[in-house]
């Protein structure tokens, strides 16, 4: 092999194969679709042309029919008047025109056949576009979804799921710390010694109107007399344990500082 052919071949494969790489197989088919819809005008038009000729070479054999009609009248006419020498210039004129009629429905002829060749032809090609078209439309939807399957594949070789899952463990430990720690300052909140002075004034409170509560009773004769020596021991056991209690808060603090 000469220097000059592997030089071509060589070129032909590096050109090649960068072609091969731009090409967008999506993009080339929508373009082929287009290009293939393009041409439906043009054979539209196509089609016309050969049809008005059709139509033209139709009413040409009509009017030569009607002055072949014609002619044949008035030669009968000349021939009645003993006018030979104008029924001869008539019958000159009639063998002109039935030579052009011949001739005319020859061609009406040609021309009606190549309109219905033409419009088989136009019809075969918009039901070519049409199945060409659908599966076109085939052919991106599986490029679509091989792309789409690529860019997965890629996804899936550059996920590191080792990286991902320290990221997690470590905010997972960051908002267990958090809500450890506002879980024992509210503890803290509610052992504190306010809170638990404010427990006793309100039990003591509820005492003193339970004892209200007794004294009205008693007052309106609705318990019995033996009940005031209750009634008043109460407030006395009530008022002691109150000051047990709060005493032993207090201890409880003194200590613990």
């Amino acid at each position: 092999m000469g220097l000059i052919s592997r030089i071509s071949r060589s070129l032909r494969a590096l050109f090649g194969g960068i072609v091969e790489s731009t090409e967008n197989p999506e993009l080339i088919l929508q373009q082929t679709i287009r290009d293939m819809r393009d041409r439906v005008p043009e054979l539209n038009n196509s089609v016309a042309q050969v049809m008005a000729t059709e139509k033209l070479l139709a009413k040409s054999k009509e009017r030569l029919e009607g002055q072949v009609v014609d002619l044949d009248s008035k030669i009968r006419a000349s021939v009645k008047l003993s006018r030979d020498d104008i029924a001869t210039a008539y019958i000159g004129q009639l063998q002109q025109a039935q030579m052009d009629l011949q001739k005319t429905s020859q061609q009406l002829e040609h021309a009606t056949l190549a309109s219905k060749q033409a419009l088989k032809a136009r019809d075969n090609y918009v039901l070519q576009m049409q199945r060409r078209t659908a599966e076109a439309m085939q052919l991106i939807n599986q490029s679509k979804q091989a792309r789409l399957q690529e860019q997965l594949a890629q996804t899936m070789e550059s996920f590191q799921i080792g990286d991902d899952a320290s990221t997690f463990n470590e905010m997972r430990d960051k908002i267990d710390r958090r809500a450890a720690a506002a879980e024992a300052k509210l503890q803290l909140g509610s052992a504190s010694v306010d809170n638990q002075m404010q427990d006793i004034e309100r039990e003591a409170m509820d005492m003193q109107l339970q004892d209200k509560l007794l004294a009205y009773k008693q007052e309106m004769g609705l318990l019995p007399a033996s009940t005031g020596s209750v009634q008043q021991a109460l407030p006395a056991s009530s008022e002691s344990s109150v000051n047990e209690e709060s005493g032993e808060v207090i201890n409880h603090v003194n200590r613990t500082n």
